[in-house]
Order: C-alpha cells, then sequence, then structure tokens
C-alpha cells in the first residue's frame, strides 16, 4: 500500500507561468514528510493539486493506492489543517471538531466517540463547550487539528498550521503534531518556510525551489550530504558560508587555497569526496558550516587549518558567540573576486551585484573574538564541502 504518490506532476498557470515542474514525490503510509522552500517555490501549489483545490495540468497523483488525479477534494479522503483555523465562531469546540461528520451522515453515537477521543488525544476535553473567541491561539490550532483527526483520513495535508504562533508554542506544537500524527499513522504532507520546523518535524524533508525538487532525504543526510550548493546554504542556521577556492597540490599534497589561505585536504576528507582529486579544474565552491569554525586558542591542532579573516562584529547570545566576518582578500558568499558570483548569489537567494552578506562563525561563548577588526579562525578539516563552481552541484556525490 502507498501513501501519497506524485508521479510527474506539472502546474502552469495561465500565461506560462510553471509552478510546479515535473514533480515526484512519495509518502510512505505512516510517514511525515515536511516540503520545504522559500516564497514562490510551489511548495503550497503542491499541496493545492494534491488536496484537488488546483488543477493539475499533467501527471498523476495517487492517495492510498487509487488515483485521485481528477477527482474532487470530497472524493479523496482527505483532511487539511490550515494556518487559519477556519472554526465556526458560533459554534462550540465539540460542535466544530464534530461538524464535517455530520454534514456526511455519521451517526450521532459515532460522532460522539470519535470527537471524544481525539479531544482527549489534543488535551481539548475541558474546552468542548466553549467558542472559538474563548480560546487561545494553541487551543484553536489544536481544535483545528481535532476537526481533522475525527475525519480518520487516508492522508493529512498541512499548510503551514503554526505560522500564527508565537515561537514558544510553535516549539509546543511541533512536538504535539508529531506525537499525534506517530499516534495516527496517518501519511502526512507538511508544508512550511521554515526550515527548523522542517528538519524537527519531518522523517524526511523536501526541498523546492523554483518548482522542481532539489533533494529529499533525512534531515541527517540533507546537513551532512547537501547535494549541490542551494541545499547547503539553504539548509542550517546560519547558513552554510561560500568560498571561491582553488585547488591545488604541493610538495605532492593536495591542498585548497581560500583568500589568502592555504589549507590541506586530510584524508578523511578526500574519502568523503573521492570525485574531489578528479575535478577538471581547479576552481571549484567550498563550504564552510558557522558551528565548523572555532577560535585559534580551542584548536591547537596546526596553524594550517586557520583562516585570515576581518571580523565585522560579534553577538553574544549567552550560550555561544556569532561572528559575523570576511576573508582579508575581500572575497566572500557575494564578492567581487568570486568568479562564480551569480552562482552563489542564485544559490543564496541574493541579487548579483548587491553589497556580499557577511560570513559567519558560530563560536563558543568564552571565544577571544570579539572585536572588529583582523583575526584568525580555525577550522575543522574534516568537514569542508565542495561544490562545482559552473553547476553548483556538490563533488563526491
Amino acid at each position: 500500500m502507498t501513501g501519497i504518490v506524485l508521479e510527474s506532476v506539472r502546474k502552469e498557470f495561465s500565461g506560462g507561468v510553471v509552478a510546479v515542474n515535473d514533480l515526484n514525490l512519495e509518502i510512505e503510509p505512516g510517514e511525515f514528510v515536511a516540503l520545504v522552500g522559500p516564497s514562490g517555490c510551489g511548495k503550497t501549489t503542491t499541496l493545492r493539486m494534491v488536496a484537488g483545490l488546483e488543477e493539475i495540468t499533467s501527471g498523476q497523483v495517487t492517495i492510498n493506492d487509487r488515483v485521485v488525479t481528477r477527482m474532487p477534494p470530497r472524493g479523496r479522503d482527505i483532511a487539511m489543517v490550515f494556518q487559519n483555523y477556519a472554526l465556526y465562531a458560533h459554534m462550540s469546540v465539540r460542535r466544530n471538531m464534530g461538524f464535517g461528520l455530520k454534514m456526511a451522515g455519521m451517526p450521532k453515537d459515532e460522532i460522539r466517540r470519535r470527537v471524544d477521543d481525539a479531544a482527549a488525544m489534543l488535551s481539548v476535553t475541558k474546552l468542548l463547550e466553549r467558542k472559538p473567541r474563548q480560546l487561545s491561539g494553541g487551543e484553536r490550532q489544536r481544535v483545528a487539528m481535532g476537526r481533522a483527526i475525527v475525519r480518520e483520513p487516508a492522508a493529512f495535508l498541512m499548510d503551514e498550521p503554526l505560522s500564527n504562533l508565537d515561537a514558544k508554542l510553535r516549539v509546543e506544537m511541533r512536538a504535539e503534531i508529531v506525537n499525534v500524527q506517530r499516534r495516527l499513522a496517518t501519511p502526512t504532507l507538511y508544508v512550511t518556510h521554515d526550515q527548523v520546523e522542517a528538519m524537527t518535524m519531518g522523517d524526511r524533508v523536501a526541498i523546492l525551489r523554483l518548482g522542481e525538487l532539489q533533494q529529499l532525504g533525512t534531515p541527517e543526510e540533507l546537513y551532512e550530504r547537501p547535494v549541490n550548493v542551494f541545499v547547503a546554504t539553504f539548509i542550517g542556521s546560519p547558513a552554510m558560508n561560500l568560498f571561491p577556492g582553488r585547488l591545488r597540490t604541493a610538495n605532492g599534497e593536495p591542498r585548497v587555497s581560500i583568500g589568502s589561505s592555504d589549507i590541506p585536504l586530510s584524508e578523511s576528507l578526500l574519502r568523503r569526496s573521492p570525485k574531489l582529486h578528479e575535478h577538471p579544474t581547479p576552481e571549484i565552491v567550498v563550504g564552510i558550516r558557522p558551528e565548523d569554525f572555532s577560535s585559534p586558542e580551542e584548536n591547537r591542532s596546526s596553524a594550517n587549518n586557520q583562516l585570515d579573516v576581518k571580523v565585522a562584529r560579534a553577538e553574544s547570545l549567552g550560550s555561544e558567540l556569532i561572528v559575523y566576518f570576511e576573508p582579508v582578500d575581500g572575497s566572500s558568499s557575494g564578492g567581487e573576486a568570486l568568479t562564480t558570483h551569480e552562482l552563489v548569489a542564485e544559490a543564496t537567494d541574493q541579487v548579483a551585484g548587491t553589497t556580499p552578506r557577511l560570513l559567519t562563525a558560530r563560536l563558543s561563548r568564552t571565544a577571544s573574538v570579539r572585536d572588529a577588526g583582523p583575526a584568525r579562525l580555525a577550522v575543522d578539516l574534516d568537514r569542508l564541502y565542495f561544490f562545482d563552481a559552473e553547476t553548483g552541484d556538490a563533488i563526491g556525490h
């Protein structure tokens, strides 16, 4: 049995605007897949096509082994949860949760049983006789979830259901939704613009860009093995830093030059990227995550693992120090010295020709790098990422 399957799905609006292009995606029974990407990438359009709220230009959608491509929404056996709760203000919580079942002609006893079960699952039993105006935002979202649960659908579709909640409540509701979904084992497609939300909730995460699937994998796979610079810079907060790099060999030792720094390539790193030595050109893009930097006094293994940088500012978050910097020669993710400027600007959703964004390092709270000006940052040599300068694809995949 399958959960939700999209095969070569395409959506083209009038005027030739392609919102989703050749999307193939399979959500297994009981699986929670988060669909994430920047604004305008096609994620909500995808959800609406699965729901039947948007007509598909071409391709096929299957839910629970039934082809539903041309079915109306009511025939697809789905339940949706939206960012606006869409509760009936004049109805009690109990009536809101059971209204869909009542309209479907279900017996009153069965409606009561399902509503009571869902209310207990979501800890809203004491709220059943209240009206929506008497509820907090989190309570309203629980009621909206309950209304979907009582349907006992073949699939859940959720469109940014937590975006209206404050930060603390979003964290609580993330865990609540995941726990409920695990108990019900219903295949779920969850749309969000928040990559942290996607990574913490999804069994797997699908990343869209300009209507095309960039990568589908577990959170660990996306973080450790991004397939291109877009995924690499989209996943992680702060984003991965990108540098123009040049491969070279000195005294038989493979190295990569980043700005004025010349860094040796470790054996473990070369094993992780075995195709690096076969790369046809020396020009590459090097990725370093902010958390893979440290201050020199904390990493004294070798002077060869250090980058010369110019610190713009440092911000203490109490538990850690965020340092904003650029390489001493001025080349960075958006610098003029980077011949792949357009590629990197595109990958990081910058506009070519704009002021380069500062790079970031995530250091321990005791790090001495505090003041603006020249400094050195140590790099974990086993944690470098390499990308083709022309295509942006990861080297070694």
